[in-house]
């Protein structure tokens, strides 16, 4: 009986040492996990902080002070691909640029439809390709010296008129309209800008963009269908003086109205309608130019040739 006593007390106290030593064990076990589970919730706390500021930043649009600064940086480079470009003959898309020459004369809403998608895929308005300017500049060469052939000048004086027509009449014209135009929608035609929207303004190579456009249906009617019409309109009389000024008066209502295609294809102008204003006066002009029997085709001549 009393070695059964004292087993049975033996066993007992095996027991208790088990039962004391086990949550001794487990408090420590616990406590670790709820230090690690701590850790683990601010983690999660901090990621969960960063997270949201991040998803602030790319959902809420930045405000008038400090659009123009974002819009600076996010801003593509455009000269230096664009110079870099025109003596790579290889890299320019020679068969857009005769497709949207074709519908400049024919559908140019088509063509600046087109510039919306540019928009959304390279972010910028302006073209990244120089193959339109120096195909029309090569046109340019071709028709004057067409000119110079038809009237006999000498080659020295048909350099001159070519490097004449090349550098003044469309680049340096050119650099001067773009920048007006460009300098009146920046200052005056754009929207009231909001809080909430992203600031845009007007790219100058967009707008030397628009004048490329334009010019190029005026250069079909004033150098390449005035070319076979000059015999008729250098002559004296009423009829030579009637169809070259409305030669002209097409031409040059035909560049305006392509450049009020051209902005008005901006979403964040506002009375575009002022680039048609110019028509309204071409078309008062012209039955005055008739009436005193100016002809400008032989005006316009005189200039160059003898």
């Amino acid at each position: 009986k009393k070695r059964e006593k004292t087993k049975t007390l033996t066993d007992t106290n095996d027991l208790g040492k088990a039962r004391s030593r086990v949550p001794r064990g487990c408090d420590s076990h616990h406590h670790h996990q709820r230090r690690v589970s701590r850790q683990q919730q601010r983690q999660q706390i901090a990621r969960a902080q960063e997270q949201q500021k991040e998803g602030e930043g790319r959902t809420m649009l930045p405000t008038t002070a400090s659009k123009g600064r974002g819009a600076a940086r996010s801003a593509p480079p455009l000269f230096g691909p664009y110079l870099r470009r025109i003596v790579k003959w290889q890299q320019m898309d020679i068969e857009y640029t005769f497709w949207q020459m074709v519908h400049l004369c024919t559908s140019p809403k088509v063509v600046y439809q087109h510039t919306k998608y540019h928009k959304q895929t390279k972010n910028q308005w302006a073209r990244d390709d120089p193959a339109f300017i120096v195909i029309l500049i090569l046109f340019l060469v071709f028709a004057t010296s067409a000119y110079c052939a038809a009237f006999g000048e000498s080659a020295p004086h048909a350099a001159l008129t070519i490097i004449s027509v090349v550098f003044v009449h469309f680049l340096f014209a050119g650099l001067v309209l773009a920048t007006l135009c460009w300098f009146l929608t920046n200052s005056y035609l754009r929207e009231e800008p909001n809080s909430h929207v992203v600031e845009q303004r007007v790219e100058w190579l967009y707008a030397f963009d628009v004048h490329c456009n334009s010019f190029f249906p005026a250069f079909v009617i004033l150098y390449v269908l005035q070319y076979f019409l000059s015999p008729l309109l250098i002559a004296h009389g009423f009829l030579p003086a009637l169809l070259s000024n409305l030669l002209f008066m097409v031409a040059i209502s035909y560049y305006h109205y392509l450049n009020f295609l051209g902005y008005d294809v901006l979403p964040f102008l506002d009375r575009t309608t002022f680039f048609l204003y110019p028509i309204g006066l071409v078309i008062i002009l012209s039955p005055l130019m008739i009436l005193i029997g100016f002809n400008p085709t032989r005006y316009f001549l005189s200039l160059y040739f003898r």
